[in-house]
């Protein structure tokens, strides 16, 4: 029988989000349910948290030292052509639905024989701009008003039917009606959910009313003023405990909408008597603090961040729960060995989840040089801690539990741990190819105002003469 591939992927979705894994706010009968099939990993780690580097990662199945891919930038050391062209140069039918975020090929094929373009901003060329121009043309911010809204909890502009994450779900099924399930299939449905801004349709953004718990904020919460992003601190954007409740409200209602629409996809797989053949990924780029340590966002090493959901459900195997170490760059690794497709491991930083070889540790970075954040860990839940060096501050940070609490590297630095995770992060740092990632400035990133109070700029403008003129004479829009 064909060895068919549903890989399922969010955007910035905390590994606690999962009501079968332990969450009892959260309504997610979806994940519930696939994760009673599933190999459970529960020490999953992003090889970067933030979008374009982690999914660097998951395609080459290399860390961002060697991809050379640390930020959101284009210029990469990388120049194969990744696991998706692999797949289908191997046979599969193979369909992308969704973000993807490679900056180097927004809208191209990026090794699939058919994509279903749903990149954040408004573009011509995107495939779901096009669907909201031709049916809503009215809606410009169409995932949500970004900007000084980027973390203000609101309610989509669109009806469930247009809504972002229902549109993936949509061609998802469209594709599955359109593929022959004697041969083998590979389909990507990738969300953009519960990825900021925080807007789900009504009336999902009335699922979750009552208070949840507040965020983590640890005892030792100066340990971490260097750790996390200073321009999403609670303080910084003038956010209240009741609005902090408000805003997991909404993404918890972001991450339930993603659930039932993966639950429609699944329920199809099954229609078409693909389900017993077909092996499903879930996971996720990296995490969200949702006000944990006082901060919202991502680009830091606590485990909010960067411990990621990832489960597997392969035909055959029994459900458990596995301990071991993995990161997106295994998915690489792991598909091609799933789907019998001979690869040199060399190229590869990662493993095949299922084989016999195991990581000792793994390795995360976000930036470089004087500006990067370089983490090595060995356990996550298990009785080993991680390693992190914060360039910004020139130091080393060392937390062994879950979540990180306090930071210990100053008493434990002679011990013969760290001392060994000091020289793999420092091996690790040394093997970097320094790219230029050209990192935006601070006056590009808040359109020439000195602002931290909100993310930095970053409208729809590629819509801006459409949208401006819808404006009245006598008046003038910021854009």
């Amino acid at each position: 029988m064909p060895k068919h591939i549903l890989f399922l992927f969010t955007d910035q979705q905390r590994r606690d989000t999962i009501h079968e894994l332990g969450n009892a706010d959260i309504q997610t009968p979806s994940f519930d349910a696939l994760a009673r099939e599933s190999t459970v990993f529960d020490c999953a780690v992003t090889p970067s948290p933030v979008c374009v580097p982690a999914r660097m990662s998951m395609l080459s199945g290399q860390y961002p030292a060697r991809t050379g891919c640390t930020n959101n930038n284009k210029n990469l050391a990388y120049t194969g052509k990744g696991v998706y062209d692999a797949l289908t140069k191997a046979g599969y039918q193979s369909c992308c639905v969704g973000k993807m975020h490679h900056v180097t090929d927004y809208y191209g094929s990026i090794g699939f024989s058919k994509r279903y373009t749903q990149e954040e901003l408004s573009a011509p060329q995107d495939d779901y701009t096009q669907f909201i121009m031709k049916n809503y043309p009215y809606v410009f911010d169409y995932n949500g008003v970004r900007t000084e809204m980027y973390y203000v909890p609101q309610v989509s502009p669109l009806p469930p039917e247009a809504h972002p994450t229902q549109w993936v779900a949509d061609r998802s099924l469209d594709y599955l009606d359109s593929v022959d399930p004697s041969k083998p299939v590979f389909l990507m449905s990738s969300f953009i959910h519960p990825h900021p801004p925080f807007c789900p349709p009504a009336p999902w953004n009335k699922l979750y009313r009552d208070d949840l718990s507040l965020p983590y904020v640890p005892e030792h919460i100066e340990d971490f003023a260097e750790l996390v992003h200073g321009r999403f601190k609670l303080d910084n954007m003038g956010v209240s405990e009741r609005q902090i409740i408000l805003l997991k409200n909404y993404y918890y209602a972001c991450v339930s909408f993603v659930d039932y629409q993966i639950g429609r996809i699944i329920a199809k797989l099954k229609e078409k008597g693909m389900y017993d053949d077909t092996m499903i990924i879930f996971s996720t780029d990296h995490g969200e603090l949702l006000g944990d340590y006082n901060c919202m966002g991502k680009r830091t090493m606590v485990d909010a961040a960067a411990h990621i959901p990832l489960m597997i459900r392969r035909p055959g195997d029994k459900p458990h729960h596995c301990k071991d170490l993995v990161s997106l760059v295994d998915i690489a690794p792991t598909l091609l060995s799933y789907a019998g497709i001979p690869y040199d491991s060399a190229e590869f930083d990662g493993l095949d989840m299922f084989g016999n070889q195991k990581h000792d540790v793994v390795f995360s970075q976000y930036a470089t040089r004087k500006k990067g954040a370089y983490m090595v860990c060995d356990g996550t839940e298990t009785g080993a801690g991680k390693l992190v060096y914060n360039a910004p501050d020139d130091r080393y940070y060392f937390f062994d539990t879950f979540p990180d609490d306090r930071d210990k590297y100053e008493e434990l630095k002679d011990t013969e741990h760290v001392k060994s995770l000091k020289a793999r992060l420092d091996a690790y740092r040394a093997s970097e190819v320094l790219m230029d990632p050209h990192p935006a400035s601070a006056e590009k990133q808040t359109g020439g105002k000195n602002n931290t109070h909100y993310a930095g700029r970053l409208d729809h403008v590629m819509r801006h003469d459409e949208e401006a003129g819808r404006i009245p004479p006598g008046y003038t829009i910021d854009l």
